[in-house]
């Protein structure tokens, strides 16, 4: 009996302690695992930089604000636009229209109280503070945040925290390091000029109108030698004249890896956390200063004889830091500078080789097909990873387009924030689409005529493939895929609604040569196009996007003369990319979208139309880079163009490029590989005519 007291009585004992420990778990485990904080409905109807959308002019907009300004405006057959311009103006080129160039923005009514790195503000700080603590910020809102009163927030302005973490390198026990500033429209503050980073024993000379933040950049992490930000503060806003303007600090960012910073903003040195091997990649402090206006993409179109370039860019496979090759042949210059500690990186290698393709190439356009980010835990920051993974190609003020591949899911940051950044991004073309999709990123362009009439001559459609369909969490709490995700049924409703709102024109086209730009002689010569009976069609089309269709690996049309398959290329080095299941996107919506309306389009029939899409570009499959014909669509790989990505050994990487010529009519095709020495243009292989004069009928 005493000893059944004991024991009940020891039970009783350690109860308690017990339940502290069960309980202090779970609270441990909801705060960091489970807690999701669900905005409210004031929070979510406060106005943050993701309701700023970008602005840019339609084509039509064009045209009737182009009229206004210039005359009038008069249609073509077609109903096409024909607008008056300014002698020696070109109509794509806005900048040269009165009144059309970048687009006007109303920075006042720019909110001052949260963090909107995208938005061009011209409004100055006036102080700048960093806060340390072992809570989300985002949780703790004001408990983590620098000391203030009303007063001060109605003259200097409201703390905004910078949202990213400087310690997010150096792991959860480092806590969250964070940089606050106040943002101000008064007339009457002194503004911040300046920013540099200096260690504990230095400061600026001379020390006038400087201020040290008290707490250091590195607060948190063992072992780091401090370092603090000293900001200047000059002269007011009512002083200043528009090139003082033009030197205040308007916005503070970070970035993660040695790459770019975005577009407009400069990297501070030092960084607050130095690159350890692969393990811990450095952290930088950027900034803006002044307003940087983003440059738009002008209009698609034609050259004045009739030729249109695009690039496709598939599987670059970017990561934080600088990449790593993969499958190079051992002992070349390249696998040399991938294998050095001090080499550039497989990210930079790529954007090297890219930019030699794109300067021998020089496109109109270029089309990323998906996958721009690595994913697979070294993307974890996409925003610091496309801030470099279109920097070749906007540098060269060359538009741009981009999908998403199933890989750029694998990161912080969802399609529709990733969307909302490169829509922002210099000359992209790039949109969101319609919200009631399946996916982030359907959507379609049309490239006009030179000529006045601004003639539509070619569609590009652009599909989000998604990313994966079916998986499972790990003992980890990782997602592991198990399969791939598909076009959905509404995306094939969406396409067949945008091509039957596509009007036909008359083919072959002729420019309107009544109305020629800088004495251009707009006829048609019989040398530059083949001749043709002319009928009323819609444009030739192409389309966009990752994961490429079961129909992809179907068996090839045969060229009726030689009984030959219509497949050039290399396949069947991997397995096949499509997902498992399909709602039938190829019969449902690429068969059945006809150029013309005037021939019942019924499966099978002889008397069949031409399909509109012609060419079905994609990517996902990097040592596959074939185009083969199936039932009349041609279906063509870009293959691997990146040495971040998987490849194989012997397989150069490569770009494919589409080259559309005769005003639309025809479609050219081929592959520019690397070349064997590090600075060529590499060479160019199967080149062939898809579509139009010369191509197998």
């Amino acid at each position: 009996m005493s000893f059944l007291y004991r024991s009940l009585r020891f039970l009783r004992s350690m109860c308690a302690p017990i339940t502290a420990v069960i309980c202090f778990s779970c609270l441990l485990t909801f705060i960091f695992i489970l807690y999701q904080p669900t905005p409210g409905p004031g929070i979510k109807q406060r106005l943050g930089w993701q309701s700023w959308d970008s602005i840019s002019m339609s084509t039509e907009d064009l045209a009737a604000a182009s009229s206004t300004s210039n005359g009038s405006t008069s249609q073509d057959q077609g109903g096409n636009s024909s607008i008056e311009l300014p002698e020696g103006v070109d109509w794509w080129n806005v900048s040269g229209i009165p009144g059309l160039g970048q687009d006007k923005v109303d920075t006042t009514s720019f909110p001052l109280d949260v963090w909107a790195p995208l938005l061009p503000h011209d409004t100055g700080l006036s102080e700048i503070s960093v806060t340390h603590c072992y809570m989300d910020p985002i949780i703790a809102g004001d408990l983590c945040a620098p000391s203030t009163t009303t007063e001060k927030d109605a003259i200097r302005g409201p703390w905004v925290r910078v949202d990213r973490n400087l310690n997010d390198e150096s792991g959860y026990m480092s806590g969250f390091l964070s940089i606050w500033y106040r943002r101000t429209r008064r007339l009457d503050i002194n503004l911040i000029d300046s920013i540099r980073l200096l260690p504990s024993q230095e400061e600026p000379s001379p020390l006038d109108g400087w201020t040290k933040v008290d707490k250091s950049l590195r607060t948190g992490v063992y072992h780091a030698n401090p370092l603090f930000l000293w900001y200047h503060v000059g002269k007011t806003a009512g002083e200043m004249t528009s090139e003082d303007k033009g030197q205040i600090i308007t916005e503070i960012d970070v970035l993660f890896g040695e790459d770019v910073p975005w577009w407009g903003f400069e990297k501070l040195e030092p960084p607050t956390m130095y690159k350890k091997d692969d393990i811990v990649e450095g952290t930088y402090i950027t900034i803006r200063k002044g307003v940087h206006p983003v440059p738009k993409a002008p209009p698609l179109h034609f050259s004045r004889d009739g030729k249109f370039k695009v690039m496709q860019i598939a599987d670059l496979h970017y990561s934080v830091s600088v990449g790593s090759c993969r499958d190079m042949r051992t002992g070349e210059t390249l696998d040399k500078l991938c294998t050095s500690p001090d080499g550039p990186g497989s990210d930079n290698l790529t954007n090297t080789l890219l930019a030699r393709m794109l300067d021998a190439e020089k496109p109109d356009l270029v089309v990323f097909t998906g996958d721009q980010l690595n994913g697979q835990g070294s993307s974890w920051d996409p925003r610091s990873v496309l801030a470099k993974f279109a920097k070749e190609v906007w540098g060269r003020g060359i538009p741009w387009a981009a999908v998403f591949g199933n890989h750029d899911s694998e990161n912080g940051m969802d399609r529709e924030d990733q969307m909302k950044l490169m829509e922002a991004m210099p000359y992209s073309l790039a949109q969101r689409g319609p919200r009631d999709l399946h996916g982030v990123g359907n959507y379609v362009l049309k490239v006009l005529s030179a000529d006045p009439s601004m003639t539509h001559l070619l569609t590009l459609y652009f599909l989000d493939s998604g990313s994966y369909s079916k998986g499972f969490f790990n003992f980890w709490g990782m997602f592991t895929p198990t399969a791939y995700d598909w076009l959905r049924q509404d995306q094939i409703d969406w396409f067949l609604r945008e091509s039957a709102s596509i009007n036909m024109i008359e083919r072959p086209f002729t420019p309107d040569g009544a109305k020629d730009l800088s004495s251009i002689n707009w006829a048609r010569q019989t040398d530059q196009l083949t001749p043709q009976t002319h009928r009323l069609a819609k444009p030739n089309a192409m389309m966009f996007f990752h994961m490429p269709l079961p129909e992809a690996y179907s068996t090839p049309d045969k060229n009726p003369s030689t009984q030959r398959p219509l497949d050039v290329g290399l396949s069947g080095l991997e397995p096949n990319g499509n997902a498992d299941s399909s709602d039938g996107f190829f019969e449902k919506a690429l068969l059945n979208a006809t150029e013309s309306i005037h021939v019942n389009a019924q499966a099978g029939s002889e008397t069949r139309p031409k399909q509109e899409v012609k060419v079905v570009a994609n990517g996902h499959s990097h040592i596959t880079e074939n185009c083969r014909r199936v039932k009349g669509v041609w279906m063509c790989f870009g293959g691997g163009g990146s040495y971040s990505g998987y490849g194989k050994v012997g397989f150069d990487r490569r770009f494919r490029v589409y080259e559309v010529s005769e005003y639309g009519e025809k479609i050219r095709t081929w592959k520019r590989l690397e070349g064997v020495e590090a600075e060529s243009e590499g060479h160019v292989v199967d080149d062939m005519v898809l579509v139009g004069p010369g191509a197998t009928p």
